[in-house]
């Protein structure tokens, strides 16, 4: 006990004293050290060795409740069987098991109850033991959530046979190799969570207007401005082979949330991927025996498989979920076919128990939850409000908890967990800085703690910020997860996290030559600032209600190959730099993508101002777009006098384009793409800017009417006078 109470307040002693001999090892490439990559010496000269296994879970005794749902759910049969399967991998004096298994979720004190039974009778260290839940949500519910309460008989069946699948894995270890492959799957997944109109914002169950972001707001496309965040495309894929070069196991990862298909009990879409690739896989390697494949449920809190876009309108509609697994099935042969396994140098894992507080109730909302949780006379809830009125109940009563991040090394493949329903640009996060280029992260792993959005979302509000057990973690969260993942991944791989930032492309170096004063490429994966690229040029700073690394414009242009260049997303907060660093005469370069529909409020939105905060906007020149009022869908521009003029051209809602704003002494201008000719100009009298006059981008300077769209690539250049 005392050992496993050390271990949770610090990553363990043996993992850091690997790390330092690991860099060591590598830089000087001393022989008889446990870590060699440089080297390409196996850890204490062993082999590395790999077994699997596949061990039925599910329940007798039926009806059984299924998690999943609002409100409980009771399963009257199988539809398919739930199974739990492990691999477990060895080298030297280190064994580690990976076991994922067809659950919604699976509580922490479950799992370390389980992983201790697993440590006496396997001697793998409980820390060194990872188990997952696909997030399947027509399985036997192994944890409480919302108004579902787990099964006790079904938890203690659980547990043992968990144990039963890593000790059956550890008995077929046997040499093997390791290979990478990743693979774009975007066609089956999309963001189902997207940002409402400012006007359109709805009630959470606590009769508060906050939702501004919500999952499937965009089943009205005219409701909404926008996706709340990115996706991640990757199928990322772990193959493993025996000596014979015959297949062993697969551990796969996505980030699609579920498929929500037949009724429970099923395994949903990860089940029927699992067994038809083994199946498949086998026949493909005349193989006489089947290896073991896992799909693990990867950062997927905001993903799904509709695309509210329309760029596939119909086969969210037509497919079904023996073809979704069949193409996805497909999609994995043809990424491992040209594989060559290598036998890894060594393995290493680490883990770490951080604390983290609840979003507890205040005082008026336990006087609010209290009569209505009374009333229900220990039944359990049926409706929305009851449902997160018993919730705010538990966490009053919980405050805290810890939750387990876990980072895994095989040879040059790095895996990191978080234990919640974990969004996809989290997941980019990690994979963008991890030391290692293949980086795999699945979430839902050693616990079931909810949903996690980053800082920015909760202010957007939604189903996934409503405190309860499904989503009452702390604000920040996610940040604390994402940095403890990274430091456990350094301490595993043995060097450093990246330091990500967008690659240029020729359009950023065309750019840069003309030598602008500031220039924000807006590639920011979190925080308060938008860094600007020039040397000496100011850093800008973001307001909340915005959402970071969307989709920007022409990627080819201002990025590598293969690079998806990003944006932020306005919904109702600016990006503000102080008008004194600029001179009295520039021009601004900017890219702008209108989220509102053109006649959807009076004036569609502000994207640049310049003025004092909070004063009237007859007092600041701004360039926006029209809306109902006037000019539907034209640029605008209004100058220091308050009159507002209008250009000639309508823009298409959500289309990126080009917008060139220039102001000297005596002229606004404002030009689109690259048209010599402006859309709009207009005389203005010189103004002495007083010391606190800033420059906004996203909004107005009286904060009505600000841009609920995207914005990126915004740099300011001087201008002379006569220019």
């Amino acid at each position: 006990m005392e050992r496993d109470l050390a271990k949770s307040t610090s990553i363990s002693w043996r993992v850091w004293i690997g790390y330092f001999i690991a860099f060591v090892a590598a830089v000087c490439c001393v022989p008889g050290f446990a870590v060699h990559t440089a080297c390409g010496v196996e850890a204490n000269g062993s082999v590395f060795r790999a077994g699997a296994a596949t061990i039925d879970v599910t329940p007798s005794k039926l009806p059984i409740a299924v998690n999943g749902n609002m409100t409980v759910q009771m399963a009257e049969q199988v539809t398919s069987p739930v199974k739990a399967r492990a691999i477990v991998v060895a080298q030297g004096n280190e064994q580690i098991a990976l076991v994922v298994v067809d659950s919604c979720m699976l509580p922490r004190v479950l799992l370390d109850d389980t992983k201790q039974l697993a440590q006496m009778r396997t001697g793998i260290a409980a820390d060194h033991i990872m188990i997952a839940a696909t997030h399947t949500h027509t399985a036997p519910a192994a944890m409480s959530c919302l108004g579902t309460d787990a099964d006790p008989d079904y938890q203690a069946f659980l547990r043992l046979k968990i144990v039963d699948a890593i000790a059956a894995a550890q008995a077929g270890l046997q040499p093997a190799s390791i290979g990478w492959a990743a693979v774009d799957a975007s066609p089956y997944m999309a963001v189902r969570r997207w940002i409402r109109r400012s006007d359109r914002m709805v009630e959470d169950p606590f009769g508060n207007r906050t939702v501004q972001a919500n999952m499937h707001a965009a089943a009205n496309l005219d409701d909404v401005t926008g996706e709340s965040g990115p996706e991640d495309p990757a199928l990322s894929l772990i193959a493993i082979q025996t000596d014979d070069g015959k297949p062993l196991a697969l551990l796969a990862n996505l980030s699609m949330h579920y498929f929500s298909g037949p009724k429970p009990i099923s395994a949903d879409y990860f089940g029927l991927y699992c067994e038809r690739l083994q199946s498949r896989w086998q026949q493909k390697s005349n193989s006489k025996a089947e290896p073991v494949v896992l799909m693990s449920h990867g950062c997927s809190g905001d993903i799904w498989r509709r695309d509210y876009t329309g760029a596939t309108p119909t086969r969210y509609q037509t497919i079904t979920m023996d073809a979704y697994a069949d193409e996805l099935v497909e999609l994995t042969l043809a990424a491992i076919q040209g594989l060559t396994p290598q036998r890894p140098n060594s393995i290493a894992m680490a883990e770490q128990r951080v604390p983290l507080k609840y979003r507890v109730p205040d005082a008026q909302r336990l006087a609010w939850a209290q009569p209505i949780v009374a009333a229900l006379n220990g039944e359990l809830p049926t409706t929305q409000t009851e449902i997160y009125a018993r919730e705010a109940l538990l966490l009053h009563e919980m405050q805290a908890t810890e939750v387990v991040i876990q980072a895994i090394r095989l040879g040059e493949i790095a895996i990191a967990t978080t234990p919640t329903e974990t969004y996809a640009l989290t997941g980019l996060k990690l994979k963008l800085q991890s030391p290692n280029a293949q980086t795999m992260v699945l979430d839902l792993a050693n616990g079931g703690d909810g949903y996690i959005p980053p800082p920015e979302q909760h202010v957007l509000g939604g189903y996934n910020t409503w405190p309860a057990r499904s989503a009452g973690l702390e604000v920040m969260a996610e940040p604390k997860i994402v940095q403890t993942a990274l430091t456990l991944l350094e301490a595993v791989c043995g060097s450093p996290r990246r330091n990500y930032r967008q690659t240029d492309g020729p359009g950023v170096a065309k750019l840069m030559k003309q030598e602008p004063l500031a220039y924000w490429r807006m590639d920011e994966l979190q925080g308060t600032l938008a860094r600007c690229l020039v040397g000496n040029g100011p850093d800008a700073a973001y307001e909340d209600r915005i959402s970071f690394f969307l989709a920007g414009p022409e990627s080819n242009y201002f990025n590598g190959a293969d690079e998806i260049n990003r944006a932020v997303h306005f919904a109702g907060g600016r990006m503000r730099v102080p008008a004194n660093r600029l001179p009295a005469n520039y021009r601004v370069q900017m890219w702008i993508w209108n989220g509102m529909p053109n006649d959807g409020r009076d004036i569609a939105g502000w994207f640049y101002s310049r003025g004092i905060d909070a004063s009237a906007t007859a007092r600041s020149e701004q360039v926006g777009v029209g809306g109902a009022a006037a000019h539907p869908g034209k640029l605008i521009a209004q100058a220091n006098d308050g009159t507002i003029h209008a250009g000639r051209t309508e823009l298409d809602r959500w289309k990126w384009c080009r917008v060139t704003i220039e102001r000297t002494d005596n002229q606004l201008a404002v030009y689109l793409g690259d048209e010599l000719e402006p859309e709009i100009r207009i005389a203005v009298r010189p103004v002495t800017l007083p010391d606190d006059a800033e420059v906004f981008f996203g909004g107005s300077t009286d904060n009505r009417f600000n841009w609920e769209g995207r914005l990126d690539e915004i740099a300011i250049f001087g201008l002379t006078p006569s220019q």
